[in-house]
């Protein structure tokens, strides 16, 4: 069924009983053209890509908790392509386009806000990178708006002009970018993807790979049995380590986790994304009212799914710095996601050693706004056997052969949201 205001008005007259279930709950097949392990945002895309624009339908996505339960429900929704680098911008901006349009292509609200991405700087070095950035995002097509201390202050009303600890001396806008409500981005996908034919497997965890005599993709193991298929595609975020150990490879990636927290709900007083060019900060409004914020991942290692309070403590400081008015601000929740930190803050979007084996891992900071992109090249990649052009560069002999994406070391301003 497809959601409109005439089947809304229909369903209202039937007491909202007639509304078919979002996506079917199918035991698993022995044999699949193709499986995709991780049943989040970027496993749910490729297989809705893998349908739609290359033909394949006996797909089956296998999740082993239940569809939202992992980290794409476990950030801070934002979205933008405000990138330094020449091999990065491509692939983020060619995502960002598909966010404009995802809303009416899986006929689900997103809830897709281009309500802007605002990072201010305070330091004339600042100003200089954040220029040197704007101008190499302008020579990729992508949009950005230098805006002055005054512009600044229009834009995020609530900063201190007198603040002179930190003065703002303007700032890099991103008019297009803004935010999505991660989990409609994965209940969309979800539900697009299954009427497509593809199969989503919850409760189904992966304990093993299956290859052939001559070291070939067959199929995997799992918790629900043997399934088959001749290409395994990995996208399992912070896990993706412990998922490849299983065939043999090692990753160069570490596991930590990166908190998020949000306030109780406020009247609206921030109407864009604003990062805090001294402090790792970045917060924005959600439409229930609520402030959305994170700051730096912790420390260590870990796969916990939890905050604590040394991090609470952290970004508390640099809200006080930056946004003192909001002192006040009860936090209602705080969580962390598991992020898979590479060595050159760039992610892997590539075919394996092993024949018929494919990864979409190592994100970081930016899974969440590639997700449409990053899906759409990872199919293409899965079914061509080759990258596309705009994921050429994410592979796993970069580090091997010298030529590292180093997005860590793009600016004042990380690739943090």
């Amino acid at each position: 069924m497809n959601y409109s205001m005439t089947s809304l008005i229909k369903q209202a007259f039937q007491g909202h009983k007639g509304w078919p279930v979002g996506w079917r709950d199918p035991e698993p097949k022995k044999q699949y053209d193709a499986i995709i392990i991780g049943g989040g945002g970027h496993g749910l895309a490729t297989a809705y890509y893998l349908a739609k624009e290359h033909g394949l339908t006996n797909i089956a996505v296998l999740e082993r908790g239940w569809i939202g339960s992992g980290n794409v429900a476990r950030n801070t929704t934002i979205v933008r392509s405000n990138y330094l680098l020449n091999n990065e911008i491509p692939l983020l901006e060619w995502s960002l386009k598909l966010w404009e349009n995802l809303s009416q292509e899986l006929n689900y609200n997103v809830m897709f806000s281009q309500r802007g991405v605002l990072d201010i700087f305070h330091t004339n070095g600042q100003r200089d990178e954040a220029v040197r950035r704007g101008n190499a995002m302008i020579m990729n097509g992508v949009d950005a708006v230098m805006l002055n201390k005054e512009e600044v202050l229009k834009q995020v009303n609530i900063i201190d002009p007198d603040n002179g600890r930190y003065p703002i001396l303007g700032g890099l806008l991103q008019p297009r970018a803004g935010t999505a409500r991660h989990d409609a981005v994965v209940w969309g996908y979800a539900r697009a993807a299954d009427r497509l034919g593809v199969d989503i497997i919850q409760g189904c965890e992966v304990t093993g790979f299956l290859r052939d005599s001559d070291g070939r993709m067959t199929g995997v193991e799992t918790s629900r049995g043997t399934i088959n298929a001749p290409k395994v595609g990995v996208a399992v975020a912070g896990h993706s380590s412990q998922v490849m150990e299983m065939v043999g490879i090692r990753l160069p990636v570490e596991s930590h986790k990166l908190q998020a927290f949000v306030t109780e709900s406020v009247k609206p007083i921030i109407d864009t994304v604003a990062t805090f060019g001294v402090g790792h900060l970045y917060i924005s409004q959600s439409d229930k009212g609520g402030l959305v914020f994170g700051g730096m991942l912790d420390g260590y290692n870990s796969f916990a799914q939890r905050g604590n309070l040394p991090i609470v403590e952290d970004v508390a400081e640099a809200i006080m710095m930056f946004l003192p008015t909001l002192g006040r601000a009860r936090l209602l929740r705080h969580w962390a996601g598991v992020v898979d930190m590479t060595m050159d803050g760039s992610p892997f979007i590539c075919k394996t050693p092993i024949d018929g084996l494919y990864l979409n891992g190592g994100w970081n900071y930016t899974g969440f706004k590639a997700i449409p992109g990053a899906a759409w090249c990872f199919a293409h990649t899965m079914v061509h056997n080759e990258p596309h052009p705009y994921n050429a560069p994410f592979d796993l002999d970069r580090f091997s052969q010298g030529r590292p994406v180093d997005a860590t070391g793009g600016g004042p301003f990380p690739n943090h949201h």
